[in-house]
């Protein structure tokens, strides 16, 4: 295993992208309070100094209450708009409807022409990936706004393209709808 495969995968999506810089900018800002901290911590067991007037100091703590408050909104912000960024549908060209089965997933394109197809799990062969191989994978065209439609006909299934940025869950007698744009062929 390389150091490479510790990182998230690549983008192939806007809003993947905007996982990413959002996954960066909050682990820039905990690097930041983890090495603040390191650096109070080894001060407090070095110095030995006692200062009795930073006991009446309220200043201090006015500010390490505020502080928080604008570090959890520095995260908050952007954490909300990539969310609702997530659930806006932006003039969908086409509409692929996916169905969650026992064993399998049917997809069904219904736009501009009706095509149905079923995808079963490949066993297990040496240049597979292990319970990901399908014999008839779904396609779907690139720079292009998708809907996503998702259901299922008996248990709770969850499909994912983590190289996408979407996870939707399958319910039976619900239906879930997602967007998607996928930016690279492949």
């Amino acid at each position: 295993m390389k150091w490479t495969k510790f990182y998230l995968p690549d983008a192939y999506s806007p809003t993947m992208e905007q996982l990413v810089y959002f996954h960066d900018h909050t682990m820039s800002i905990i690097t930041s309070i983890t090495i603040l901290i390191c650096i109070l911590l080894n001060s407090l067991l070095w110095n030995k100094l006692i200062d009795l007037n930073m006991n009446e100091h309220q200043m201090i703590e006015t500010w390490w209450t505020i502080l928080p408050t604008i570090v959890l909104f520095l995260i908050a912000i952007p954490s909300l708009k990539i969310l609702y960024s997530m659930e806006e549908l932006i003039n969908p060209t086409i509409s692929i409807k996916s169905m969650g089965h026992q064993w399998y997933w049917s997809y069904e394109y219904s736009d501009k022409f009706c095509k149905e197809l079923e995808s079963y799990m490949k066993y297990n062969k040496k240049n597979d990936f292990r319970l990901l191989e399908v014999d008839n994978k779904m396609k779907a065209p690139f720079l292009t706004q998708i809907r996503m439609i998702f259901s299922s006909s008996d248990v709770l299934h969850s499909w994912t393209i983590p190289c996408l940025g979407i996870k939707m869950d399958a319910v039976p007698g619900r239906i879930n709808q997602s967007s998607l744009m996928i930016k690279k062929p492949g």
